[in-house]
């Protein structure tokens, strides 16, 4: 009896043994590594998320997490090459290999986590969805646009939950589809419809950024869904999507921490065991996820922790001025949420 029990817990340590080294011989992960270079798919131009400035250099929250990334992996964050793609292109375009990350503010979601086979890793940040209306059109709700033409994006889960908020309310939807973003922000600003619907973050950056005068324009108050944006890579690769996942988490937990751009060189001498074991002064963490164990130091001194990515993007030094709300970690009464680097 002893020799059975013994021999199923020998198997089943083999098992987990092999599991364990089958989860490192990640196709995509061996990919970039050779390559010498990250595939990031990010939106074609969404001002404050990824979009190129005057001097063709991607800009943006989801552009900073696929540089993020290539800190991680190469230690440089100039080691990546971002597709930009459009909301239609962008799951067959992860699908096919063409790029090996998707950092496009994608919305999580139950049949894009299954049947379009992605692996969604970290909500990087939490949304909603709302209405962008001229002033002069003079409604407060969204339950005021009952037959009004309302722009939205094709091929989205923005135009799904349009024709869900009307068909509950009862309220007759006249909607004008264009699937290139570019293009719905023009027949807005140009009074084709009159709102539009998309995230309120993206609705905050085309009042600020493409409208000819932004205090003409006003954000209705109601959020009439969730949106999660997370960065997502395929299924089949566990390696790869450890260390996408990681290397999110690892901002959070150095704004948890108090580790910053400006003084992780003098955190490298924390007595905090977390901080050194996030930091490699404590081997470990590295080794776990097929990195150099100064993996999270070259992600936070390239590009910071999670608040100063946000904060230079999309929050109170950007443009935008979106305030954290949902975004600001747990202990200031927020969603973001780190597991613990142990």
């Amino acid at each position: 009896m002893m020799r059975r029990v013994f021999g199923i817990a020998a198997a089943t340590g083999l098992a987990v043994a092999m599991g364990a080294s089958a989860a490192f011989a990640g196709a995509t992960f061996d990919a970039v590594k050779s390559r010498g270079v990250l595939k990031c798919g990010v939106h074609t131009g969404l001002f404050g998320f990824s979009a190129p400035d005057d001097k063709g250099v991607w800009k943006g929250l989801d552009a900073d997490y696929c540089r993020a990334v290539a800190a991680a992996v190469f230690g440089d964050a100039n080691k990546v090459k971002f597709v930009p793609l459009t909301a239609q292109q962008r799951f067959t375009a992860l699908q096919s290999g063409e790029i090996d990350m998707l950092s496009r503010n994608t919305t999580w979601t139950l049949s894009r986590d299954t049947s379009v086979g992605l692996n969604f890793t970290v909500t990087t940040y939490y949304d909603g969805q709302g209405f962008l209306v001229p002033k002069a059109l003079g409604v407060d709700s969204p339950l005021s646009l009952g037959g009004a033409t309302v722009c939205v994006q094709t091929g989205t889960t923005t135009e799904l939950n349009l024709a869900d908020y009307f068909r509950a309310n009862n309220m007759q939807l006249n909607p004008l589809t264009i699937e290139d973003f570019s293009e719905v922000t023009s027949a807005f600003v140009s009074g084709r419809c009159d709102a539009l619907t998309s995230d309120s973050s993206q609705l905050a950056a085309i009042r600020a950024n493409d409208t000819p005068n932004p205090d003409d324009y006003v954000i209705l108050p109601e959020i009439i869904s969730k949106e999660p944006l997370a960065p997502a890579v395929r299924h089949g690769d566990d390696q790869w999507f450890d260390v996408v996942k990681w290397t999110i988490y690892a901002t959070l937990e150095a704004e948890e921490k108090g580790v910053t751009q400006g003084n992780v060189d003098q955190m490298m001498g924390s007595s905090d065991p977390t901080v050194k074991r996030l930091l490699g002064v404590t081997a470990g963490m590295g080794k776990n996820l097929g990195l150099d164990e100064k993996w999270a130091y070259n992600v936070i001194k390239q590009l910071g922790n999670y608040g100063e990515i946000y904060e230079r993007n999309v929050g109170m030094d950007s443009k935008l001025k979106l305030p954290r709300g949902l975004n600001a970690l747990w202990t200031n009464g927020g969603l973001q949420y780190a597991p613990p680097a142990r």
